[in-house]
């Protein structure tokens, strides 16, 4: 027989962790639908019936207004995008995407949005713009939401992607896009946009807003194309190429009307605005 416990100690039983049964799993599901339900407003249903065609209308009008001046290398996206059979991955940076509501939404593309209120929101506007979505973010339901997208991509749609968000750091591509273009088994196409007047927001990337009858330059990078067995440091490679073909055509269409705009918000750092940050040290 064991010997009792010191005075002062507890003894526990061993502890063993059982799987949820159906019942239960289905239990929590609910539950957690649940939760995301109660993120939303009482008036919320009246004001997503109303809000999303009043702003696409107003998004569309502005965008009308403004005029494309200056395009280079559409032939070459068009071409991949026949070799492809019609599909391919569009990639931009978060501050260029204000004038893509009109001029990508005209092609359908699919993108992806997050679950939260907000995105319910934006999936909307998306939708009365042109756009297709599948729904996630990289803090929730990301990983399904990009297989989701892979898949539209494999049964034919275009896809669409922000290189740096929703959250950057600015200017610095992510891994995502060359995975779905790798996965998908189609050409990563980079696609940018600059103006001759416009606003540029006081924000993290310092997003821009064309100004109603902007001229416009629009700048298709060369596609790219993944290697179905490319992965670790070759995944990188292509990486870096795409955020190099999008900060030369962020580049170019800037410089069409003067100088460079911003890459980032400098703030109390003492960051550059414009180019590459240097190494850590």
């Amino acid at each position: 027989m064991p010997a009792p416990p010191e005075k002062g100690y507890r003894v526990f039983s061993r502890v063993t962790i059982v799987r949820p049964s159906l019942f239960q799993r289905v239990w929590i599901k609910d539950r957690l639908d649940s939760l995301e339900k109660t993120q939303f407003r009482w008036y919320d249903g009246a004001l997503l019936r109303v809000v999303p065609p009043l702003a696409a209308l107003l998004i569309k009008s502005w965008m009308l207004t403004c005029r494309v001046v200056e395009t280079r290398g559409r032939e070459k996206a068009e071409e991949a995008l026949e070799r492809a059979g019609g599909r391919a991955v569009f990639g931009t940076w978060h501050q260029r995407m204000s004038y893509h509501f009109h001029h990508l939404g005209a092609r359908g593309i699919t993108v992806m949005i997050s679950q939260s209120r907000d995105g319910e929101y934006a999936a909307r506007v998306a939708t009365w713009l042109g756009f297709k979505n599948v729904r996630g973010s990289s803090t929730r339901g990301g990983s399904k939401a990009l297989r989701d997208l892979i898949e539209r991509l494999k049964e034919g749609a275009i896809g669409g992607m922000l290189a740096d968000g929703p959250q950057g750091p600015p200017r610095v591509a992510k891994i995502g896009s060359v995975l779905m273009a790798r996965n998908a088994g189609v050409p990563l196409i980079p696609v940018l946009w600059g103006a001759d007047r416009c606003w540029v927001l006081n924000s993290w990337d310092r997003f821009l807003v064309p100004k109603p009858f902007a001229r416009i330059a629009l700048y298709y990078g060369d596609p790219i194309w993944v290697p179905p067995e490319a992965d670790g440091e070759v995944l990188e490679v292509y990486r870096r190429r795409f955020e190099d073909l999008l900060n030369q055509g962020a580049r170019w269409c800037d410089e069409q009307f003067g100088a460079e705009r911003p890459w980032r918000k400098a703030g109390k750092k003492g960051l550059p605005e414009i180019g590459p940050l240097p190494p850590p040290s």
